[in-house]
């Protein structure tokens, strides 16, 4: 497989998070080191890859959702390599008027979506860390496309899984939230732990080992779904409410998956 092209701003030899999901998705975006972490975490669980594929089908449903609800603006924080099935593309082909922000703080990523973006008027991507929200929302491209005096939603799938201090998780909701007006979305998924203790205590323990998961304290596990469940607070939750990926608004002939080995959570408020 050929390699990408490596940027001054990176060391191919250091696996990166957004590259070991694109490996997961079946992608081309990543080096040697990406696909060895990948597959050593295949090898712990090898559901993984269907759970890459199910959260990519989530983030479509959820998308087309809020396009039905009237949203035309769309800040996807921690947003990843583009990869198929993006944001942008779901929103824009069921609403052409839609505007898509991306937000990430790699590098890499920033780079590769502006490339990819770099022809669309409505689709932007900037480069800030999602621990500051404040500095996100205050962005000029942001501001440039986003109208944060209207309903916006606000996209954060597994993006808290890099994020090892709970109270950081906690400000970022709460900022987010209260920065965003009456009649906005938050979309949040993540995985839990509730029931793959032993398999998901050695991912956290094998992406710690590797230092994709930063930050100041690390975890010996990923959260649970009673530690998820405060994020919605203030929000109105769509139904079917905080479910297993597969569950939430299935499309006909879904879920294709058994949904209880889809260890992720997924939820969409509405601020009241």
């Amino acid at each position: 497989m050929p390699e990408p092209r490596a940027s001054a701003e990176f060391h191919p030899q250091t696996p990166n998070e957004a590259r070991v999901l694109d490996y997961l998705l079946g992608g081309k975006d990543n080096f040697a080191a990406d696909r060895r972490v990948a597959e050593e975490a295949i090898a712990v669980a090898p559901e993984l890859p269907m759970m890459a594929i199910e959260s990519r089908k989530f983030i479509g449903r959820a998308v087309r959702f809020l396009i039905d609800q009237g949203i035309r603006q769309f800040i996807d924080i921690g947003c990843g390599l583009p990869t198929q099935n993006n944001a942008h593309e779901v929103a824009q082909a069921a609403a052409e008027d839609a505007r898509v922000l991306y937000v990430d703080i790699d590098p890499v990523v920033v780079t590769h979506a502006r490339a990819i973006l770099a022809e669309r008027e409505r689709t932007d991507v900037i480069q800030a860390d999602m621990r500051e929200p404040d500095v996100i929302l205050a962005h000029p491209d942001l501001r440039r496309l986003i109208d944060l005096d209207q309903p916006v939603a606000i996209l954060l799938i597994s993006a808290f899984s890099a994020i090892p201090e709970d109270e950081v998780v906690t400000d970022i909701v709460d900022r987010l939230r209260e920065a965003i007006v009456s009649g906005s979305w938050m979309v949040i998924s993540h995985p839990i732990s509730d029931d793959r203790t032993g398999v998901t205590e050695k991912l956290a323990s094998l992406f710690q080992d590797q230092e994709i998961v930063t930050g100041s304290r690390r975890r010996d596990d990923v959260r649970t779904r009673a530690e998820i469940e405060p994020y919605f607070d203030g929000l109105e939750l769509a139904d079917p409410g905080l479910v297993r990926q597969p569950l939430w608004r299935p499309d006909p002939g879904e879920p294709s998956v058994d949904p209880e080995s889809v260890w992720m959570l997924a939820g969409v408020g509405r601020k009241p």
